[in-house]
């Protein structure tokens, strides 16, 4: 079955980087793009970024362009979100999803937290 699991969350300091990874398992990762979601308290869900299967086409939210990087490794079935320059307003849970066969499949999510 697929499965998707994120690490890489904690606590940073505000102008910090964090690496963020999601490593699938149970489909074709290659065949399949994927993406980056955050939902801080009280708020929706909302996309950070997304990447195409081949990584040639990659997508990023107006407020993390130019400070977030999605990337994958097809080989080692995972997809990574490079954090740098974080403020306090991408405090939130942040979950990987892939679209396969008109489903939606998520992670359990990995918080972050960028706090003085």
């Amino acid at each position: 079955q697929v499965q998707l699991v994120e690490s890489g969350g904690g606590l940073v300091q505000p102008g910090g980087s964090l690496r963020l990874s999601c490593t699938a398992s149970g489909f074709t990762f290659s065949r399949y793009g994927m993406s980056w979601h955050r939902q801080a308290v009280g708020a929706e869900r909302e996309l950070v970024a997304s990447i195409s299967g081949t990584s040639n086409a990659r997508t990023y939210a107006d407020s993390v362009r130019g400070r977030f990087t999605i990337s994958r490794d097809n080989v080692n079935n995972t997809v990574y979100l490079q954090m740098n320059r974080l403020k306090s307003e991408d405090t939130a849970v942040y979950y990987c999803k892939a679209f396969i066969a008109d489903h939606y499949y998520w992670g359990q999510g990995t918080q972050v937290t960028v706090s003085s």
